[in-house]
């Protein structure tokens, strides 16, 4: 996916979880937070931040925050913090035959039970499926970690989509890691055990548990191909 008009600044503050104030030529901007997540390792006052123009003229905000540059021991990491990225960037790798198949069938937002599935599958007259997407931004000495808070809402996921597979569906959680070159993918156990547990009984349980890293760039997110994932 390409942004347009992206512009670098240096971020200022995030007065709520919605909102962040960078400087662009010298003046602070009002700029949307397209991430949900805490991202306190990411948003430090002085960082790079990436700001696009926003696509809803009848939006408060002209701009939207869509990534920043993380310092490491490795040099500066690209991050993209876009949450509605990781369903785009897959969606359009799953379409093009990155699952190892070209879908009959691709159906974004599709209902289970009492949830909702970030994608519904078919694959001709007998195979079809489910997948729930995680964006992945929080990096740890070259791992990438998930979730960077608790999520109640990712466990019932797992739980759901251990049912769907009891049902006879296909199911996966793909974690889409938003900036490049991470050494592999694990649950966050210290910030959330009960998701780590989650995940393995799903992954016990015959869910497919995949992570596909990103080329990250400031007005682009493309998957590059798989990363390992340790359970």
């Amino acid at each position: 996916m390409i942004y347009p008009s992206v512009r670098r600044g240096q971020f200022l503050t995030r007065p709520n979880r919605f909102i962040a104030h960078v400087e662009l030529d010298g003046a602070p901007v009002v700029c949307h937070v397209k991430s949900t997540g805490r991202c306190r390792e990411l948003l430090v006052p002085g960082r790079t931040a990436w700001r696009a123009e926003g696509t809803n003229p009848a939006r408060k905000t002209q701009y939207d925050l869509i990534g920043v540059e993380k310092p490491t021991p490795r040099g500066l990491l690209p991050v993209n913090m876009d949450a509605q990225a990781p369903n785009r960037v897959f969606g359009e790798w799953a379409a093009g035959g990155g699952l190892g198949f070209l879908p009959s069938l691709l159906r974004p937002e599709t209902r289970f039970g009492d949830s909702r599935f970030d994608f519904y599958w078919e694959n001709g007259p007998e195979r079809r499926g489910f997948w729930e997407i995680k964006g992945v931004t929080l990096e740890e000495d070259g791992v990438a970690r998930f979730p960077d808070a608790p999520t109640l809402r990712g466990v019932k996921h797992l739980e759901e989509l251990i049912r769907a597979r009891e049902a006879g569906y296909e199911t996966g959680v793909c974690f889409v890691v938003q900036m490049p070159g991470m050494r592999w993918v694990e649950p966050n156990d210290a910030t959330h055990p009960q998701f780590g547990q989650a995940l393995r009984r799903a992954a016990q349980a015959g869910v497919r548990v995949l992570a596909l890293g990103c080329r990250v760039e400031p007005d682009r997110l493309e998957i590059t191909g798989e990363v390992p994932v340790k359970l």
